[in-house]
């Protein structure tokens, strides 16, 4: 089965057949299912995609149908076999498409792969298989609406791009006979298109045909005139001066009646009388050159002045905000050194481009001869930037005339550093891929300053340029607060500050998250701030709102994972099954079904690219939007991850408790098939166990919210219980939600014997945090279901803990009882640990009774038991217990040594809360509780 877009909207079987779709507004509703497959489409996106105006009343109702009908077609043609499901979420659709069967897909990794190949002859041959799977117009066949419409001429853009690549290969190859034929059917479907005029041009003089490159270039400057009556721009005007003889006779004014193209200034960059326009989006000039006065009616005749300064840079980013730390840093990076190179790096969003561009407004008074900038493309839908075609511009810029610039790209280079070597200029290289990209354009003056800016880390250009590196992270609160009100304006801010702040942090302080969601509340009057925080909210819909028309975060972040290489890819993609914010190579390795080292390769280029931030030597942190984008980037995935990312995660926690509870016995096994783990962390000791399990808790949080979902109870309740160490000496901190879905899953697994160690320490909870009667709910319950799974340690647990809730009651003989049995259970046929603690609580409770001698025994008894590996905190307990049972029998010398012991053990340990109670048992006995020695 076979989805098809590029055309006629359509759907064929494995033999060829096209199943039979429907009207035009079921086709439709495919078409937006598919433009988008793999992700949810909500109700109301269908609808604006299928009606331009107010949607009909029953527009549900008609959608519902269409949806119905598509569903029961592919029933019959067994779509489920293909791995095609289309299914309901709530309010929204979603096609789950194997992406090798959309031609839209296949076309995009061709086009991919293509620019991959060195040799133009594996380029010209892939970019003309991508080329072969269009059959038409795309989407053809669907409603004419704006949204349908947008969504064809994005694919034709793509399209005509891929036609102008596969020219520029067939000129590699020297075959312009080729260029001509793949150009010459493009450009008369877009006859008003002047990239591809004048590409057709270029491969027409290339092919010896000058003569009907002069002739394209005239129907097409008519056809203009005619209907927009514009000149033309600077790409027809350059590729007519590179004409035998075009250069003498280009264009020396506008058609009768017409008006210069553009609506900017003219620059004509020395070429005598051509039009050039500046006035793009950015307000950058096109084609270099210095801006000059528009004369009515006709265009400029005169070349660039010899003293003319270049100054290519954009206007200011609006509604810019703090950064003063970055620009001071800027300021530093560009001071002292000869020639400095700054880079500005960072993550797709985060406001490079603007940081650079308001600097150099700041400093432009520092650069009288002039300001380069030129967006590179490393990052974008277009093709990287040319460094032959950039040269060229600059030269223009810099005052030398088109005949004087160099034929060949070393002679252009050496020009250009010859030209800037006795300047103080700028030069702003945006958006660069990689170093090899920026190298032949940096200036060759000791006055001149570089400032590039790039996703990438360009680590190449700080080993062979010293270039300074500036990292840029996301605003903090107080700046992307103040970035909103620069944008949205300072009265919305101020009226409604909770919910200021709490998009601030949705946005994740990424800027340009930030003014998306201040142009959506400002296109939207009824959007209040409080509403689109609200929305933004939910996970599932937060990239949505996030995006407008082909701007926002996933369009940015799109074109970061472009770019990656295949391994950081898969990588990459793989993030979206992770449940948290930080990520260790292990963690990694499971994730992508790969080695450690496989894993950290992919992890430092993805930190590189600025999609993960490197946090230590082996971890990273991964934002939200990030992570959402990498589940929707990938929603199908690998079907495995889940399974071994919960596999790893059981043996970390395995290893996480044997080292914070040293002796203790596992609480666990793990489950039947578990697979390997690839790479377990391993800890020094107890305190970088707990360290990790209190890092990790919001993690480990999801991952059991995750194992619930996916029906794997038995993995869900073990990954609750393994936390029991970070449980038991953080009781208080709001552990009960977490243990009762663990209790619920253990249910959910038949498992007696999890279901009472869940009871157990869900009842110690429940006590420390002052709910005894819940707690004795479940602790009454867990001894008999520990019983019933033949579970003898679990049952001593169990009842520890019933007796602890039932001294909390003042029934201390029933505490007592429970204890006594505990012990019995304990010696019976568990491990020592559980021993030493049924010794400890019975010392408690005697205590606690003032049954002093009996208090001591158990005491005693169970620090013969606690010598390492037991856990320190155990003995410091028991060695504080025992010296307040000696100090009750009159033994003041004893206890106040196994007190001071007590002190001494808990310090080396930074166990700070048994230390303050052996100092408060000291202080006691008049002992003090001054320093002890060590």
């Amino acid at each position: 089965m076979e989805f098809r877009v590029l055309g006629e909207v359509a759907v064929a079987t494995e033999d060829g057949e096209d199943l039979p779709l429907g009207p035009a507004k079921r086709r439709s509703v495919l078409a937006v299912l598919l433009v988008h497959a793999n992700t949810t489409v909500t109700v109301d996106r269908l609808a604006q995609a299928l009606w331009d105006n107010e949607p009909p009343r029953h527009a549900r109702t008609v959608l519902h149908g269409h949806i119905s009908r598509l569903r029961g077609l592919f029933a019959r043609h067994r779509a489920q076999a293909y791995g095609v499901e289309l299914v309901t979420l709530g309010t929204a659709y979603l096609l789950r498409v194997p992406p090798e069967r959309l031609d839209a897909h296949r076309f995009g990794e061709l086009l991919r792969l293509a620019r991959t190949r060195t040799e133009p002859e594996e380029t010209a041959a892939l970019l003309h298989d991508a080329l072969a799977l269009w059959r038409g117009t795309a989407l053809r066949g669907t409603a004419a609406t704006r949204a349908l419409g947008s969504a064809a001429h994005a694919l034709e853009e793509l399209r005509l791009t891929a036609v102008q690549e596969l020219a520029e290969s067939h000129a590699r190859i020297g075959d312009h006979a080729s260029a001509v034929s793949v150009l010459r059917a493009a450009a008369a479907a877009h006859p008003l298109r002047e990239q591809l005029a004048a590409a057709l041009m270029g491969a027409l003089a290339r092919a010896g045909r000058a003569t009907e490159a002069r002739e394209l270039f005239l129907r097409t400057r008519a056809l203009l005139a005619q209907r927009s009556g514009a000149g033309p721009g600077p790409a027809l005007v350059r590729a007519y001066s590179a004409l035998p003889g075009g250069e003498a006779d280009a264009v020396s004014a506008t058609p009768d009646g017409g008006r210069p193209h553009g609506t900017g200034a003219v620059a004509t960059g020395g070429l005598h009388g051509g039009v050039v326009d500046t006035g793009d989006a950015a307000g950058t000039t096109a084609a270099g050159g210095t801006a000059h006065r528009r004369l009515p009616g006709a265009v400029l005749t005169c070349p660039t002045p010899p003293d003319a300064v270049a100054d290519l840079l954009p206007r200011r980013t609006r509604g810019f905000a703090g950064r003063a730390g970055e620009l001071a840093a800027l300021d530093r990076a560009t001071a002292g050194l000869p020639g400095p190179l700054a880079m500005i790096t960072g993550g797709a969003g985060t406001g490079k481009t603007a940081l650079a561009v308001h600097w150099a407004h700041r400093r432009r008074g520092d650069f009288p001869d002039g300001r380069l900038f030129v967006d590179l493309h490393g990052y974008s839908p277009a093709p990287a930037r040319d460094t032959t075609s950039v040269l060229r511009e600059f030269l223009l810029a810099l005052g030398v005339p088109a005949d004087g610039i160099p034929q060949t790209p070393d002679g252009m280079a050496a020009r250009y550093r010859a030209l800037t070597a006795g300047r103080r200029l700028l030069v702003v290289l945006d958006n660069a891929r990689g170093s090899r990209q920026v190298r032949p354009l940096l200036p060759g003056g000791e006055h001149c300053v570089t400032l590039v800016t790039s996703r990438d880390r360009l680590d190449g250009l700080v080993a062979s340029d010293a270039a300074r590196p500036l990292p840029l992270a996301a605003l903090p609160a107080d700046e992307s607060l103040a970035l909103l009100a620069a944008v949205l304006g300072e009265e919305p801010v101020r009226a409604e500050p909770e919910s200021a702040a709490r998009l601030v942090r949705l946005c994740e302080g990424l800027p340009l998250a930030l003014r998306v969601a201040a142009a959506r509340i400002a296109t939207r009057p009824h959007t209040g701030l409080g509403r689109l925080a609200d929305e933004l909210a939910d996970e599932q819909r937060r990239l949505e709102l996030l995006d407008l028309e082909d701007t926002g975060v996933a369009a940015a972040l799109g074109l970061t994972v472009h770019h990656l290489p295949d391994p950081a890819r898969r990588m990459f993609r793989s993030l979206g099954v992770h449940t948290g914010g930080t990520l260790d190579t292990g963690t990694a390795a499971a994730l992508a079904g790969c080695s450690p080292r496989q894993a950290a390769s992919a992890l430092d280029q993805l930190a590189a690219a600025h999609l993960l931030t490197p946090t230590g030597p082996e971890s990273y942190a991964v934002h939200d939007l990030v992570r959402l984008f990498a589940r929707t980037d990938s929603p199908v995935g690998d079907p495995r991850a889940t399974a071994r990312l919960l596999d790893h995660w059981l043996h970390t926690l395995l290893a996480a408790a044997a080292a914070a509870e040293p002796g203790s016995e596992p609480c666990c096994t793990l489950p039947a098939g578990t697979g390997r783990a690839a790479g377990v962390r391993r800890f020094g000791d107890r305190a970088d166990a707990l360290a990790w399990y209190a890092a990790e808790r919001d993690t480990l949080r999801g991952a059991v919210a995750t194992a619930v979902d996916a029906g794997l109870h038995s993995h869900a309740w073990r990954l609750v219980l393994l936390q029991w160490p970070l449980v038991l000496w953080q009781s208080r901190d709001g552990w009960t939600p977490l243990l009762e879905l663990g209790l619920r899953s253990a249910e959910e697994a038949g498992e007696p014997g999890a279901q009472s160690r869940a009871r157990a320490l869900l009842g110690w909870v429940l006590i420390e945090e002052g709910r005894p009667e819940e707690a004795l709910t479940h602790l009454e319950r867990a001894p008999a279901l520990a019983a019933l799974a033949g579970d003898t340690a679990g049952e001593a647990v169990a009842r520890i803990n019933l007796a602890a809730a039932l001294g909390g009651h003042g029934r201390h003989e029933q505490a007592r009882e429970q204890l006594a049995r505990a012990l019995v259970l304990a010696e019976r046929g568990a491990p020592a640990e559980t021993v030493t603690l049924a010794h400890l609580h019975l010392a408690r409770h005697f205590v606690s009774t003032g049954a002093y001698p009996k208090a001591a025994e158990h005491a005693s008894s169970g620090l013969a038991l606690a010598a390492p590996p037991v856990s320190a905190p155990r003995r410091v307990v028991l060695r504080t217990l025992s010296g307040e049972a000696l100090a009750g029998m009159g033994r003041t010398e004893d206890a106040v040594r196994q007190l001071t012991d007590a002190v001494r053990e808990a310090a080396a340990h930074a166990y700070a809360e048994g230390e303050s109670a052996a100092r408060a048992a000291l202080t006691a006995l008049g002992a003090g509780g001054g320093p002890v020695r060590h």
